[in-house]
């Protein structure tokens, strides 16, 4: 193990030593909110100082077995143990490592999911309805929310646009990896010479702010317009102009909301997309300044950036950013992306576990 986990190691294990000495004082209840803090913060260290124990007591064991192999009769047992010390070591070594990594703080927050219809047109449209069905099933196995907050419906099926919130614990930890591209191959419903066609949609994943104040959002910044909101093909839905338009002076973002029925609500629920997409830029100015310790998995962060190929014909969805190709189809397409996820998150983890190391 290097110096620097090391280091850390015995940081964390005299910083556990000194948060139980504080939590059995007498008068630790008497601030809730302190109390609270470091109780959280002691169930964080916990288990990263068991398993560095169980490091130490490894180190011990396989010391004590090879002292006992100067022993002629106990040398085969104590090789034994040697051996299977050091591979229990290899892995409690790989844990701690992996537990030790920088933590996402927004690894549990809400998203605000956003698909749109890129080229392709009306097909483009419909893998757009297709793919929200997905994160929406993926969103339902969990247990999760899913509210549309926008939505621009097309003339024959899915979505020209289609934003929803995504409310579950660990939601962003998921699917923070769906940003970008996604492009599809299939025969489309309309094609009468069997021709395999090619579109694309663009997704993405934008954590919840905790609150609109961890973005300022300063109202001299902002243009808020109200109008009529209006359905499919034009027709108004109300006789009040309860829809909102808000748009962000200093970045051009634009955010439109008229799926509720009355103004407050939409422009609340515009505010929160809003705060959500200028974080979500700010992330990416940071990261493009930042070592691309994540560049294997975000690319560029460019949302036009193709990520991953759903080719019906062969059954098969590729991700191009970790070269993995699953024949299920169908069962992506349900929902099924726990597997896809949980690669595309131990990639991740490696490129990061690589990093430690130079």
């Amino acid at each position: 193990m290097n110096k620097g986990i090391t280091t850390k190691l015995i940081q964390l294990s005299s910083r556990l030593e000194e948060l139980n000495n504080l939590l059995s004082s007498e008068n630790i209840t008497s601030n809730l909110d302190n109390y609270r803090k470091l109780t959280r913060e002691r169930a964080e260290i916990l288990p990263v100082v068991e398993l560095y124990h169980a490091y130490q007591q490894s180190e011990h064991d396989i010391q004590t077995a090879q002292e006992m192999s100067s022993d002629v009769e106990m040398r085969e047992f104590a090789d034994a143990e040697i051996k299977n010390g050091k591979e229990k070591l290899a892995q409690i070594e790989l844990e701690l490592q992996r537990l030790l990594l920088p933590k996402d703080p927004n690894d549990e927050n809400n998203i605000f999911l956003e698909i749109r219809a890129g080229t392709g047109g009306d097909e483009s449209a419909l893998f757009a309805g297709d793919l929200f069905r997905m994160y929406t099933r993926f969103a339902e196995r969990h247990r999760w929310q899913v509210e549309i907050i926008s939505q621009s419906p097309s003339e024959v099926g899915g979505y020209k646009e289609i934003i929803a919130k995504i409310t579950g614990h660990g939601a962003y930890s998921k699917l923070k990896f769906e940003s970008g591209g996604h492009r599809v191959q299939r025969v489309p419903s309309t094609e009468t010479q069997g021709r395999i066609h090619t579109s694309a949609c663009t997704v993405a994943i934008m954590p919840e702010a905790d609150e609109i104040s961890d973005t300022i959002l300063n109202p001299s910044e902002l243009r808020i317009d109200t109008y009529r909101a209006s359905g499919a093909g034009g027709q108004h839905i109300n006789k009040t102009d309860s829809a909102v338009r808000i748009t962000h002076l200093p970045t051009n973002i634009v955010v439109e909301c008229q799926d509720g029925r009355s103004q407050h609500k939409n422009k609340a629920q515009a505010m929160s997309v809003l705060a959500a997409r200028i974080r979500d830029k700010q992330m990416h100015e940071q990261q493009a300044m930042q070592a691309a310790t994540r560049k294997l998995l975000i690319g560029s962060g460019d949302r036009s950036e193709r990520i991953r190929t759903y080719n019906f014909p062969q059954g098969r969805i590729s991700d191009h950013r970790i070269n993995l190709t699953l024949y299920k189809i169908d069962q992506i397409m349900d929902g099924d992306l726990d597997d896809l996820c949980s690669k595309l998150l131990s990639e991740h983890q490696a490129e990061q576990l690589a990093a430690m190391g130079e």
